[in-house]
This record gives C-alpha cells, sequence and structure tokens, in this order.
C-alpha cells in the first residue's frame, strides 16, 4: 500500500459529494422554514434583536432573512434570493424562498437514487419554462386606469402584511405616490421611480389615519430667520440653489497683510458688496422661496429677508431634487446663470407646520408634480418602520402594474395551475428527466398548502379538494381564502397577484434550486494568501535578554 498523498493543506475541510448535497439541501430547507408562517394573510411576525439592539418586527420576508447572520454557504445563497425579489419586484420575498426550498426537499429523493444533479436541473428548467406559458395562458390584462382593479391588486398584495387591518389605507397611498411619479418614455413604457422621487416620511405621533401623500415635497427644515420670514406663502416662486451664498473663503489658510487700517474697511466692504450682489442677482428673479444646498451666511440672509424672500438652506440634495420635481424649477450653481425659466412656479403653498418638537417645511398643492413626500404618522417607532416597509411592498406593486399590466390569480390559484398543467405534461415526458419534471410540479403546490397550514384547516383535505378543481385544467383561478381557509374563487374575492412578482417568484426560485444542486463539493477554511516576505508576523518584537546574548550561533566569518 502507498502512503495516502496529502493534497489539500491539514487546515482545509473538504466536503464532497452527496454528503453536500444532504447538507445544502437541509440547510435551504431550515431557511425556508424560518419564514415559512409569513406566507399569507394569517401569517405571524418574527421578532429580531438586532447587532445594537434595536428590535426589528415584520413579516416582510426579506427584512427577516436580511437581519439573520448565517453560517451556512448554501443558506446564505438562499439568502440573497429574497434580497434580488426585493430590488426587482418588491414583493413576493417569502414565496421565493418557500419555493426554491420545496424544489431543493423534492429533489432530495432523487440525489438519494443517484440521480446526476444535471439531469434534476434540466428537468427544473423545462418546467420552468413551461410554468411560464401556462401564467401567460392563464394572465388578464387590466386596465391601469382602473383605480378599483389596481386597489384591489395591491389591497391584496398588503393583505399578507401586517398592516393589512387598516383596509384601504397603505394601498390608497401606494397607488397616489407611484402615479404621480409615473413618468411615460412613450411607447407604452412606464417609469416609475420609487426610490428617488418618493420619499417617506415617518413622523411618530398622531394616527395611522393621519397618514396622507402629499402633493408636493416635504422636508425637515426651518426657514433661516423665523421670525422675519414668511411661514406661508400662497403660490410662491421658488428658485433652487447649488451654491452657497456668502463669501468664498480661500482654500487654504490665506494671509492678507494690510498695511493701512482703511485696507481693512475695504476688505470688509468687498465681501458685504459680493454678498449684496449675489443677492440681488438672485432677486431680480421676485422670488418668494429660495432653497439652497450649501450654507447662507447672514448678511445675506438679511437681504433675502428684507426683500420679504423666505430661505432655507443646508438642504439635503436628494430632497433638492425632489423639489425641482414637484415645483417644476431647475436647480442652479451659479447665481448668475439664473433665468426666468428655472423659476419653479408649480407648487400652491409653501408653508412651515410644526410635528411633535420639529418644523416641517411642506411645498404642497403642485400642479403635475412628478415627486412626492408620503407622510407617515403613527405611534411608536417600530410601527413606523413595519409601515414603511409595507408601504415599499405596496408602492413596488403599484409599479409593477404601471410597468405590466396584467394579473395572475392569487392564494396559490396560479400555483395550482402550473401544478395541474405541469403533471398533465410530464406524461408526454420521455426518458430519466420525466420524475423530477413531475417533482417540481409537485413542489409548486407547496405555496397554497403553506398558505392552508397558516389558516389551521386541514391541509390534506382542502389541498385534495383544490386539486380535484385544478386537475382538468379549468377553473384556474380557484384558490384558497387565506383568512378563512375555504375554497373560493379569487375572481370574486379580489385576490391577485401581478404578473411581474409571479413569473419573477418562479425563476428565481427555479434558477436558486438548480444552483444549489448543482454543488458538490465546499471547500473551507481557505486563507488569506500572505504578500510574501510578510511571514507570520511576530506578535511582540524580542527584546534580547542577557540569557541569550550567550547562545546565538555565531556565523562563520
Amino acid at each position: 500500500m502507498h502512503a495516502p498523498v496529502l493534497v489539500l493543506k491539514d487546515s482545509l475541510k473538504r466536503e464532497s459529494g452527496s454528503k453536500v448535497h444532504h447538507a445544502n439541501i437541509q440547510a435551504s430547507k431550515a431557511v425556508a422554514d424560518i419564514i415559512r408562517t409569513t406566507l399569507g394573510p394569517r401569517s405571524m411576525l418574527k421578532m429580531l434583536l438586532d447587532a445594537g439592539g434595536g428590535i426589528v418586527v415584520t413579516n416582510d420576508g426579506n427584512a427577516i432573512l436580511r437581519e439573520l447572520d448565517l453560517a451556512h454557504p448554501a443558506a446564505k445563497s438562499m439568502i440573497e434570493l429574497s434580497r434580488t425579489q426585493d430590488e426587482e419586484v418588491g414583493d413576493g420575498t417569502t414565496s421565493v424562498i418557500v419555493l426554491a426550498g420545496e424544489m431543493l426537499h423534492v429533489a432530495q429523493a432523487f440525489i438519494e437514487k443517484n440521480y446526476h444533479p444535471t439531469i434534476i436541473c434540466r428537468a427544473y428548467n423545462k418546467a420552468l419554462e413551461d410554468a411560464i406559458s401556462v401564467i401567460d395562458k392563464i394572465a388578464m390584462p387590466i386596465d391601469v386606469n382602473d383605480r378599483a382593479t389596481t386597489l384591489g391588486l395591491v389591497k391584496s398584495c398588503i393583505g399578507t402584511k401586517f398592516t393589512g387591518q387598516f383596509g384601504d389605507l397603505i394601498a390608497d397611498l401606494a397607488i397616489d405616490s407611484t402615479t404621480t411619479v409615473g413618468v411615460d418614455l412613450g411607447q407604452g413604457v412606464r417609469e416609475v421611480d420609487i426610490k428617488k422621487y418618493i420619499k417617506i416620511e415617518k413622523v411618530p405621533g398622531g394616527q395611522l389615519e393621519d397618514s396622507k401623500v402629499l402633493k408636493g415635497v416635504m422636508i425637515n427644515k426651518d426657514v433661516v430667520a423665523p421670525g422675519k420670514m414668511r411661514r406661508k406663502i400662497l403660490n410662491p416662486r421658488i428658485i433652487l440653489l447649488d451654491c452657497p451664498l456668502e463669501y468664498k473663503k480661500g482654500e487654504n489658510q490665506t494671509n492678507a497683510e494690510l498695511v493701512k487700517e482703511e485696507d481693512w474697511e475695504v476688505l470688509l466692504k468687498m465681501e458685504e458688496e459680493y454678498i449684496e450682489n449675489l443677492c440681488m442677482q438672485v432677486l431680480k428673479f421676485k422670488p418668494d422661496l429660495v432653497i439652497t444646498e450649501k450654507g447662507l451666511s447672514d448678511l445675506a440672509c438679511h437681504y433675502l429677508s428684507k426683500a420679504g424672500v423666505s430661505a432655507i438652506r443646508r438642504l439635503r440634495k436628494t430632497d433638492n431634487n425632489r423639489i425641482a420635481k414637484a415645483c417644476g424649477a431647475v436647480i442652479v450653481n451659479r447665481p448668475e446663470e439664473l433665468q426666468e425659466s428655472d423659476v419653479g412656479t408649480g407648487a400652491g403653498l409653501f408653508e412651515v407646520k410644526k410635528f411633535g418638537d420639529e418644523f416641517f417645511a411642506f411645498v404642497v398643492d403642485c400642479k403635475d408634480p412628478k415627486a412626492c413626500t408620503v407622510l407617515l404618522r403613527g405611534a411608536s417607532k417600530d410601527l413606523l418602520n413595519e409601515v414603511e416597509r409595507n408601504l415599499q411592498d405596496a408602492m413596488s406593486v403599484a409599479r409593477n402594474i404601471l410597468k405590466n399590466p396584467k394579473l395572475l390569480p392569487g392564494g396559490g390559484a396560479t400555483e395550482l395551475t402550473v401544478s395541474a398543467a405541469l403533471k398533465q405534461k410530464s406524461s408526454s415526458i420521455e426518458g430519466i428527466e420525466k420524475w423530477p419534471y413531475e417533482a417540481a410540479a409537485v413542489a409548486f403546490e407547496a405555496i397554497p398548502r403553506t398558505l392552508a397550514q397558516n389558516c389551521g384547516v386541514n391541509v390534506i383535505r382542502t389541498m385534495t379538494a383544490l386539486q380535484g378543481k385544478h386537475a382538468n385544467e379549468e377553473n384556474a383561478w380557484v384558490g384558497i381564502d387565506g383568512n378563512t381557509g375555504a375554497i373560493v374563487d379569487m375572481k370574486e374575492t379580489k385576490i391577485w397577484d401581478s404578473y411581474n412578482v409571479k413569473a419573477q417568484t418562479f425563476k428565481t426560485a427555479i434558477e436558486a434550486a438548480c444552483m444549489i444542486l448543482r454543488i458538490d463539493d465546499i471547500v473551507s477554511g481557505i486563507k488569506k494568501k500572505q504578500a510574501p516576505g510578510a511571514g507570520p508576523t511576530p506578535s511582540k518584537p524580542k527584546i534580547e535578554e542577557e540569557g541569550d546574548a550567550d547562545n546565538e550561533q555565531i556565523l562563520p566569518e
């Protein structure tokens, strides 16, 4: 016998073969089980303690997984899934993980029978293509401008969330804000930029019912000189600047030697004149409100207030962009270059109000604003954060409808239809791929099954009844009413899902399942490569003591 050959260093751990597959599948299922109970209207909330000791109470799949710190690499890639889902379409973060977990779960049986992972993956991808074509068939187009339908869709999206109990409130906020900022790019394409142009301002206090979408922008600022400047202006002319209204300071320390005392006065006068000049250039356009992103000196403030102009300074750039979008102004970088067209006249009202103990400036009642602020009121910080997360989801759904106005049945009906269609199709598939394909069809049932579990009805009976209804590809719209667990027609109960979300969920889940199945080797414990010559760093500098001095090797001369 030969001595065993060591290829990997001792510090590395290598797992390979079926062991890895099992470990990965277990890990992914564990992640799916964590958030399985947060699917559907009867969902539970999870409470997470983050590193800072703060609490997050939520049932948004992505928000939960974001806070978790996982050790297992496969579980980490599951978390990435819900993140992509959140960034792409904003909803369906929980379903995507449940589905992927189920896909892996059904694959486990095949791996035990020594199926090759690529065969399973091929079958899965085939199933994915067929699933997408099935949902293309049952999708029903809607009219974006039909408010009731859109409302129903957004409502069923938030029905599963904590704020579902507040009825139409959040749905209305979401639809209002997204239709406000939607921009037609032509060719029937709508671009809705939620991140840039919808600002969610959370103000603790008041009731949730006080939340509203402002036809304009609200900023957490007061005017510079509260006593002198007007705090309420009707139809203000707004000028937005991106430059400081103060004397330019030298770049680095500047020394000026003054020989005569008069020179000092001349210097001061020059500064004053410079600022006056700046202000005059701005005041030439008779603004009522000057907003700058940079500083505004006392002197400039004096000139402006003398002219009866309110001023706000040091505004965030993003807020400035929003105001520009809302009232039609152009942000100007140098006062010299101001033109009449840069003045924003779109706003109907500027006023400063006090909420709690802070002042907020409102630029509201805009004509055709392209940016808006959603004002959220609520009892506590945690509540507001949760409402904000739900609103984020709702707005994404509203955005998806504007982009792609197609509906699918919710309540697990879509998944059941897909599952039934795939089961029928699997009989026509030849060769070894037939079984994994069928398994993928069964895996789609995870969503309605989880819904039924969360309602607390008899899962097996409900599922068989549903499968019976769907078996012959008729009534594709029959699903579970997530509140009662009864089997109902989704069209009547108005439980809908947007097409984008569903398609993205299926794609993400199956692709991820394939990726995780294909891993057959995990090598862990890889060290960072050290720079050559660095060697192990000495922990303490060695100090020669008298004892050491003698036993140093004497180098041969």
